[in-house]
Order: C-alpha cells, then structure tokens, then sequence
C-alpha cells in the first residue's frame, strides 16, 4: 500500500462498485464518486437558475459556485490566471475551437504525432480539405515511444503550430512536453497539449511546461459527462477570433455590430451546464485531495502486476502488448490482443466470465491501427479505485482465454 493511499476507502466513494463489477475502462470514462453526484444534485435542488443573466439570489448562487470550479481547475494545472480556463463540453469541443479560431492559412503547417486520437487528427484534416493547410505527422520510435528527431526534422518557419497529445490512449506512452514545446517555440510556433489522458493521472503544470493551449474532459477525471477544458496563456486567448458566438460572449450589440466579450465568457456561448461545471470543480477537489502523484503510483503498481502476472504468456508471443514492453513507460494502460483471437471477443469473454469491463478496438486511433495492419486491441486502463486483486483476477481471466485458443 502507498503511504497514506487506501484503495478500499476510496471504493466506498463510488456507489457503482456496489455491483461487484471490475471496471477498467477508465481511459474511456471514469466512475463518478457520491461527492460529484451530490454536487450535482445540489444544484438541482438548491439553486438551479442561469449564472451571468440575473440579479437573483440564485443566478449569484451559481456564479459564485462555478468560479469556484474554475479556480480549482487553475490550481490543479498551476494557470496564472482562473480567466484563463475555458469549459468547454470536451476535449474534442476544446481543440476544435483552437483549431477554428486559429485563423490558419493556406500553406500553414501543422504537426501532430502518429498516434493522435481522432479528436486531434480530424479538425486538422478538415481544415487541410477546406483551406489547404499542410498537416505533418511526427513519427513514433518503433516502441511507440517519441522520437524528439524526428519532430524536429519536421518544423520549418512556415510551422504556425504543434498540437500533439501527452499521454497516448492507445498505449499509455507519455510525449516529453518540455521538451516538444522548446523545440516549438524555439521556432515560433505554438503549441497545443491534448490533456484527456494525463491531466487525471499525472501533475501538469501549464506553466513550467510552457504550454500555450491545454485541452481536457471532466467524464475521464470522476467528472460529469459533457464537460470539458480548455486552457490558453491569458494574451493569446485575448487575440483569437471567436468560433461559436450568441448569448454570453457579448458585452453589447446593435443592428450593425457588437461588442466582444472578456475571456472566458467570450469562447463560452450560451447557456452553460452549470450543474456539470459545478460537479467538475468537485471531483477536481476530490482528485487533489487524494493526490495526483498517489494514483499515478497506485495506477503503476496495478499495471505492473497485471505485465508480471502474464509475462510468460508476452515472452512466448500468446499475448502481444502494444507500445513498450516497459510498465513505466505505459502508465495505467495495458493494451494488448491474444494471438489468434478478435479483440472484441475477448472483451466480451472477460466481462461474461467475471464482469471484467474493458475497451476493445480501436480507441479512436484508427490511422495507428490502419497503418500498422492490426484490427483493433483489448485495453485495460487502471484508476485510483482499482485493486490488486483486481489485478490479479484480470491475469487469471486472460490465461484462462490462452488456453482455449
């Protein structure tokens, strides 16, 4: 056990594990604990009402209530300014709206990696199709691991901008964002972290990483569904063009014209969900409490049994990992396929067997898979309520499958 880390106290927050199930499916959507679900419920039944449009004791009820979210959120990413957090309703949402207010031209170049999700490959290969951008693609190591020379390789002083992801959902492989975003803005571009993965299982600080954009969803870090973040350095924010406008991103209007509202109001149109927002700031107070850095131990710890439990099974070539062989290196994901067998079958062998939840597929990295010829693979991505028994339990499901191939 951690220091101070108590799995089987912290399971008793989440009242879905109440069903004896085993969830690994935590790169897709985490567990909700009862804390977010009571703040949600809070507001439903305390103060629902629109923040930013009444004078009400409840519209500033909510006001307060979700600057307090966005305060939490700041601290948890080390941003200098709580203006600087957008919320957006997800990662996708967020780096769409960057990739939209960019004001990108024909000729522009943009780098991304191999192993984006389509998230971050799409909005890009849009704007390729509409305004003949150029998109890059930075290739990985042959471990799945980044290639810093490559990257390099690749920017010229028409480069107007790098967006690549942290950690990879397809094999838990950590980018060095330091170090990308040097090389980046040694050539004056900018640069763009897609967030999803790693702002829930590591510490990101904006600052001493130097990040200038930051993209993140709440439904993968014990948050609501639809929501989500986008964080930008204060003086950038200020200087890109809107993407969706209408109620709340204006000051004034008229006939002819209109006047821009202030960052973060200007990038969050409309009417906004409040109770979602307001549920994201709690599970961000839940998350510091535990201690980032004390589930990203918890999460290693489980991942490393799991590779152990099956490291004969790997080393005969019955189950082949994706990315390295190193568990350090994947983080909580464990991402794999058994010889001779479709991923999807064995996802549904390990849920019919011991209510075993994981991912299989594609995890919406289709040009990795298409590329390297592989249908798809079986993920199990640990989080903070996962048990070594867990573990252990997975191991024993996944030998039992070996056998009958």
């Amino acid at each position: 056990m951690i220091f101070g880390y108590n799995v089987e106290k912290i399971r008793k927050d989440f009242p879905v594990l109440s069903k004896k199930i085993i969830y690994f499916d935590n790169a897709c959507m985490s567990l909700k604990p009862l804390s977010v679900i009571n703040k949600l419920n809070e507001y439903y039944n305390e103060y629902t009402a629109c923040a930013g449009r009444s004078s009400h004791s409840f519209a500033e009820r909510v006001e307060t209530e979700v600057e307090k979210a966005r305060q939490e959120v700041g601290k948890l990413i080390n941003s200098k300014h709580s203006s600087e957090v957008i919320f957006t309703r997800n990662t996708t949402e967020s780096i769409n709206l960057i990739a939209n207010s960019l004001g990108l031209e024909k000729g522009d170049e943009v780098i991304i990696t191999d192993k984006e999700h389509n998230s971050n490959l799409i909005p890009w290969l849009k704007l390729k199709k509409e305004k003949g951008i150029v998109v890059k693609i930075a290739e990985s190591n042959k471990d799945n691991t980044f290639n810093l020379e490559n990257f390099e390789r690749l920017i010229t002083d028409k480069t107007k901008f790098v967006s690549v992801v942290h950690v990879s959902n397809l094999d838990g492989v950590e980018n060095p964002i330091k170090e990308i975003s040097k090389i980046t803005h040694k050539n004056n571009a900018l640069l763009m972290v897609d967030g999803a993965q790693s702002i829930p299982h590591t510490e990101v600080d904006v600052r001493k990483l130097d990040i200038d954009f930051l993209c993140f969803s709440g439904h993968k870090m014990l948050g609501p569904t639809g929501t989500g973040v986008l964080y930008g350095k204060k003086e950038l924010l200020e200087k890109l063009n809107q993407f969706i406008v209408g109620g709340e991103t204006v000051i004034d209007s008229n006939y002819n014209d209109y006047k821009v509202e202030n960052i973060p109001m200007k990038f969050e149109a409309g009417l906004q969900d409040y109770a979602g927002i307001i549920g994201f700031g709690e599970a961000v107070r839940y998350l510091r409490k535990i201690g980032i850095n004390n589930i990203k131990k918890h999460e290693l710890k489980i991942n490393s049994l799991i590779t152990e439990s099956l490291s004969d099974l790997i080393e005969e070539g019955k189950i082949n990992i994706i990315g390295p062989k190193e568990v350090e290196k994947r983080s909580g994901i464990f991402s794999f396929n058994i010889k001779g067998m479709d991923c999807h079958n064995v996802a549904k062998m390990l849920e019919s067997s011991k209510k075993i939840m994981t991912r299989s597929g594609m995890h919406c990295v289709h040009s990795w898979f298409n590329k390297k010829g592989i249908n798809g693979s079986v993920r199990v991505s640990a989080y903070l309520y996962n048990t070594e028994q867990e573990a252990i339990t997975f191991a024993e499901e996944v030998r039992k499958i070996v056998k009958i191939v």
